[in-house]
């Protein structure tokens, strides 16, 4: 399975990214979840962007692009195979920056992607 990052983690059952941690969980997916408050989402506690994982599949980002610089050195050491700008989160920038090192970037829903089969 794989294993994701969800980057903007929240504890409001009225965010996304709340909504997809939920939704991962429930289909089985290992989940970590990052974010500045403390608190769990779907039984795992938000982390902050500390500790440095080497088995990410995917980080899903839920940060505004204004907001992402503050994560760069932290999704690029991640070193994951793809990472999923939700809508809102989309950034040219760091964009190019995960390309050239081959990582996937694809912007798109994963809540849609979840629910149509095509995560």
């Amino acid at each position: 399975m794989k294993k994701t990052l969800v980057l903007g983690a929240s504890t409001n059952p009225a965010r996304y990214s709340y909504l997809v941690a939920n939704k991962l969980f429930r289909k089985g997916y290992p989940i970590v979840n990052v974010g500045r408050k403390i608190g769990e989402v779907a039984g795992v506690a938000i982390e902050s962007p500390d500790y440095i994982y080497t088995d990410i599949d995917t980080i899903t980002v839920y940060i505004g692009a204004n907001n992402q610089p503050a994560y760069y050195d932290y999704i690029l050491a991640t070193n994951p195979k793809r990472v999923i700008f939700n809508p809102g989160a989309e950034n040219e920038e760091l964009e190019k920056m995960l390309q050239d090192k081959n990582i996937e970037t694809i912007n798109a829903c994963t809540l849609v992607m979840l629910n149509t089969g095509q995560y």
